[in-house]
């Protein structure tokens, strides 16, 4: 509390304010835990003393104004407070198009950025009826990323009465229950508690526990705008109509409340406006490596010595370990088996030439590696970046706007489930403006022939549809494909089985956009028959009559026996007499094995269209089931199919890849949900069947990109067929080329920017953030990243990160692709169009975006 406050409603103000400006407090090391001490610092140096001394000077000649300014003021802005210190949900007016109090939420979120939801676990007091609660969260030891419930237990009663229930992680299964909290409540204190009040002190205590974490993005013209609106409310109540409340001294006083209020907003606004521009600061490339087949090495030029290079090199050992754990080669291999020699000289082993080789065991030799392609980028066949998928989406889209053709995700369902890997209990309102930020960016990756496929199920399926129609329009809705996920009955379900999900299909412009066509089945060329041998091959017979009368097509036909045969009433023949003529001396025309038939048309096989339009219903018989994915990952990965609740299985991916990607190809497909990366591991296998050149980039944030993602796209690049984590003898590989990294993300940013300590310092029209380093030094280190020698200045970026990637980088940066890295210039990148840019010294104002924000 604000002991400095004359009056009751001045502190109930300014502890507001506090709130909003500093929320939620966050413990611990972590980037967010430093933005938020942040907060509080500048709170307390900057605003508080500035704002009371404004105060304090416009209430000098309305001292009687002071309880109603404050109380104004409080009424205003208690409708922004958040639980993060952000501002939020409650504003004075907006369009709502519905009664539904979540999506209306969204509607009133959608101009935020979603950063996360985080589960910020404290210690809460609830008082309700006339009871006073202490729910005590000191027990709590929850398994990391783990979205476990809470569990209750009495512990005891305080001298003032308050009931203390004690809060740790549920484990096993175990789940509250409300009549043994009663019960020990009995015993120990003679209190009866009854179930219904209960149960109201615990959900209020898990609703303040998961905190949603946004930023405005544009927070000045937001607030400015709902106090515009409310202000016009206020001076026109009714009460406000009355005596003299429209003296001259009245409207000053009311100026000075519009004054007060904006100084506020415009503190706030400040605050938030950096934060904003942070979140889409673009981010550095780190830690990348390349994954390359030891055939793609010696295919090239010189490539086979430097193979040879590589097998007598240290990190071979570290190498062909890999190989061991991942199931690839026995575990005897040594190098001399990559190996075999005949008459026309040394080659590589047919069952090892797709062992795919990753630079990150070679770090001396990757420039020599990447000397062997030109143009190094075209030749990727795959990019896999380790990255919260905003980050992702928002670094890379200068280097790949407008190149890809087809993008597939799998997001969090939002359905409160229990899943390892997200943390997917959003409500409705975050969901969505998380899928709005992202799917705004992910449009701008889309050829314009290009297609996006977005699983969901029943119960995000419509809201997402309108979201989506938002975005590229209700004109570009495809389908709604509806996908058979199980293949047996739920029987525990409560009220029905659910057994599909959805695929929302939408284009970036349907008129340009052609879907792919199935392959055919063998059911469907087993109908072509050739019964009377024709050399043109199998063929199918179709009616000849049609319902479409014409006067033209009505004549008689006589069969080869001589019988007569004539359109059925109302019909005539598809064709004129003349074509009929035509077709009969073309062989064409069918009677039958007698040749007394009704006459046929004859239409071959190699003469019609080779696929099958795709259908909007998918049924587990043709593309799987969640069941048949959790085996793929246990074939393949052993051990972690119980990661994923419902992985999608490779059959569904290859449908969506061929359907969405067309005729092309050599198409791009994105995947920023990737999960276990069955999207790459189904472009693999198309790519393995019919010779295509597709390719993919796939974005996860979670542990797994090492755990599980990377080691399965090795694994099946290497071969297509695995038994419990083995390779199969059998199996076929593919030759592939692929890079890998991570980007710099919001909390690292978070931790090593260089903000003003002495706000005191800072003039009060002046931005607190106009003198502040950002990333101009190392915090760690001190060493500025920009120097000046001889009147010149020099950037010096790996002053930054140790192992950033200042070619990838600046290719991210400026859109520029890559054509050559090579080991005779090491410090040098040389882009498609020719130019030679030195990485040690890069353009300022290529790189002051992601130093000095």
């Amino acid at each position: 509390m604000d002991q400095t406050a004359h009056t009751p409603k001045e502190r109930q103000f300014f502890e507001a304010l506090g709130q909003l400006f500093i929320g939620a407090p966050v413990e611990g090391e972590s980037g967010l835990a430093h933005l938020m001490h942040l907060k509080a610092r500048y709170y307390q140096r900057r605003v508080l003393p500035h704002l009371k001394a404004a105060i304090d000077r416009a209430l000098a000649p309305f001292p009687e104004f002071r309880e109603e300014l404050f109380d104004r003021l409080y009424s205003f802005f208690r409708r922004y407070f958040t639980e993060a210190g952000a501002i939020a949900h409650e504003p004075v007016y907006e369009l709502i198009y519905t009664s539904d109090r979540d999506v209306m939420l969204f509607w009133k979120t959608h101009r935020l950025y979603y950063v996360k939801t985080e589960r910020q676990v404290r210690s809460m007091t609830v008082e309700i009826d006339g009871w006073r609660f202490l729910l005590d969260v000191s027990g709590w030891r929850p398994a990391a990323n783990e979205k476990q419930a809470f569990l209750y237990r009495f512990q005891k009663q305080r001298s003032d009465g308050t009931l203390v229930l004690q809060v740790t992680a549920s484990g096993r299964g175990r789940r509250t229950q409300i009549a043994e909290i009663q019960r020990d409540i009995r015993q120990h204190t003679g209190l009866e508690v009854d179930e219904a009040t209960l149960s109201q002190v615990l959900r209020l205590f898990e609703r303040q526990q998961d905190v949603d974490y946004f930023i405005h993005k544009d927070a000045r013209q937001f607030l400015r705008e709902q106090f515009h609106q409310w202000l016009y409310r206020y001076l026109f109540e009714p009460e406000q109509q009355r005596g003299t409340l429209w003296s001259e001294r009245r409207l000053r006083q009311l100026q000075v409340l519009k004054d007060i209020a904006e100084q506020v907003i415009d503190f706030i606004a400040q605050f938030e406006e950096e934060l904003a521009r942070l979140w889409n600061k673009p981010r550095f490339v780190l830690d990348s490596h390349y994954l390359i087949t030891l055939d793609r090495i010696a295919a090239q030029e010189g490539g086979l010595a430097l193979l040879e290079q590589l097998v007598t090199h240290p990190g071979m050992a570290a190498q062909c370990q890999e190989w061991r754990d991942l199931g690839m080669v026995a575990a005897g291999f040594t190098p001399a088996q990559l190996w075999v020699e005949n008459l026309w000289g040394r080659f590589l082993h047919e069952r090892y030439q797709y062992l795919p080789l990753d630079t990150r065991y070679f770090p001396d030799m990757e420039l020599a590696i990447l000397s062997l392609f030109d143009p190094l980028d075209q030749q990727l066949d795959g990019w896999l970046v380790h990255s919260e998928n905003y980050q992702a989406l928002n670094t890379l889209l200068p280097k790949f706007r407008g190149r890809v053709k087809c993008i597939y995700i799998d997001p969090p369902y939002n359905t409160g489930g229990d899943e390892f890997i997200y943390r997917d209990r959003f409500r409705r309102s975050s969901w969505l403006t998380m899928m709005e930020n992202r799917l705004r960016l992910a449009r701008e990756w889309l050829r314009d022939d290009g297609v996006i496929f977005v699983s969901v199920d029943d119960g995000e399926q419509a809201t997402l549809r309108q979201l989506l129609e938002t975005i590229f329009g209700p004109e570009n809705f495809v389908n709604n494909l509806i996908w058979q996920k199980k293949y047996a009955p739920q029987n525990d379900a409560r009220w029905l089985s659910d057994n599909h999900d959805f695929l929302v299909l939408f284009a970036k412009n349907k008129e340009k956009w052609r879907p792919g066509l199935l392959p055919r089945t063998l059911d469907q060329n087993r109908r072509y028959q050739n019964p009377d041998r024709d050399p043109r091959g199998p063929w199918q017979s179709d009616n000849l009559a049609v319902k479409t009368y014409s006067p033209a097509g009505d004549y008689p036909i006589t069969t080869p026996t001589g019988r007569v045969v004539y359109p059925p009433q109302g019909y005539c023949w598809r064709v004129s007499r003349e074509r009929f003529q035509e077709l009969l001396a073309d062989n064409r025309i069918w009677f039958g094995r007698d040749g007394h038939g009704v006459p046929r048309l004859k239409r071959f096989l190699h003469e019609i269209k080779q696929g099958v339009t795709p259908l909007t219903l998918w049924t587990y018989a043709e593309v799987g089931h969640t069941q048949e994915a959790k085996q793929e990952l246990k074939r393949m990965l052993s051990g972690t199919e119980a990661v994923f609740g419902t992985p999608k299985p490779v059959r569904l991916l290859q449908r969506v890849v061929t359907i969405g990607c067309g005729d092309d190809p050599e198409a791009l497909v994105l995947d920023f949900f990737a999960g276990s990366g069955t999207t790459a591991q189904a472009v693999l296998d198309l790519n393995r069947r019919d010779g295509g050149r597709r390719k993919y980039l796939l974005v996860e944030m979670g542990e797994t990109f090492d755990t599980v993602l990377l080691p399965r796209l090795k694994r099946a690049i290497f071969s297509d067929l695995w038994k419990n984590g083995q390779a199969q003898a059998t199996g076929r590989g593919i030759s592939h080329f692929a890079k890998y990294f991570r980007l710099e993300q919001y909390e690292d940013i978070l931790r090593r920017a260089r903000y003003q300590d002495d706000l005191e310092t800072v003039a009060p029209e002046q931005s607190i953030f106009q003198c502040d380093l950002k990333l101009l030094d190392n915090a760690e280190t001190g060493e500025p990243v920009v120097e000046w020698a001889d009147g010149e200045m020099r950037v010096i970026l790996n002053r930054l990160y140790a192992d950033m990637d200042i070619a990838e980088t600046l290719s991210c940066l400026t859109g520029q692709w890559i054509r050559r890295i090579t080991a005779t210039q090491p410090s040098h990148v040389e882009w498609e169009e020719g130019t030679l840019v030195d990485v040690n010294n890069p353009p300022c104002h290529w790189v002051k975006p992601l130093l000095y924000w």
